[in-house]
This record gives C-alpha cells, sequence and structure tokens, in this order.
C-alpha cells in the first residue's frame, strides 16, 4: 500500500489514470485499527488497483474536498474520475469493503 507524504504526490497518482483506491484513517481511530489487519488480504483481491493509505488528518483539506466525514472510508479513483465512494461514520468489516470494490468492478 502506497503512503504518500504530501498533496502533490496524492496529485501525481491520480494523473496517472490508474485505478486508486484510497483509503483514509487515522492513528487515533478504533474503527481504523479494526479493518487494518484485512486491508493487505483486500489489497491482494484487487491487483489492478493500487491502494493508497491517507492518515485523514494529514491530508485535512483533501478529505474536506471530498467530503470524507467519517473513517474510515475509501474513495476509488479511475480514468481520473471517481469511480465509486464507502464514505461514513460506521466500522467496516473484511466483508463489506470485498463487496464494495467487488460491486465496482462489475459496473
Amino acid at each position: 500500500m502506497i503512503q504518500p507524504k504530501t498533496l502533490e504526490e496524492v496529485a501525481d497518482l491520480i494523473e496517472t489514470g490508474q485505478r486508486l483506491v484510497f483509503v483514509f484513517m487515522a492513528d487515533w481511530c478504533p474503527d481504523c485499527h479494526f479493518i487494518k489487519p484485512h486491508l493487505p488480504e483486500i489489497e491482494a483481491a484487487f491487483p489492478e488497483a493500487t491502494f493508497v493509505e491517507l492518515d485523514r488528518d494529514a491530508f485535512m483539506p483533501l478529505a474536506q474536498k471530498w467530503d470524507i466525514f467519517g473513517i474510515p472510508s475509501l474513495v476509488v479513483i479511475d480514468q481520473k474520475r471517481e469511480a465509486g465512494r464507502l464514505v461514513n461514520k460506521a466500522r467496516k468489516t473484511k466483508a463489506e469493503l470485498l463487496a464494495f470494490l467487488e460491486g465496482l468492478e462489475n459496473k
């Protein structure tokens, strides 16, 4: 999983046009700690996508622009456009994340 340090790095990733799964999390978030151990397996299930972990607090301007009000949250960008989002304040399970990403594959 890629962990960019700057907004410029995020912008460069988007400019590639590849399928990106942005995972917004934070160190203080218990729901993020709940899902984090499952992320490598989820990432392996979608080899065509590049997973990008963003600390919501470190990327607050982007989180605000993308309306990320709850974490963990996912925003999928494909061909420089938003392809889907799973953004809410609820705890997410491995099954929910897999179903969300599989649903995008079938579109």
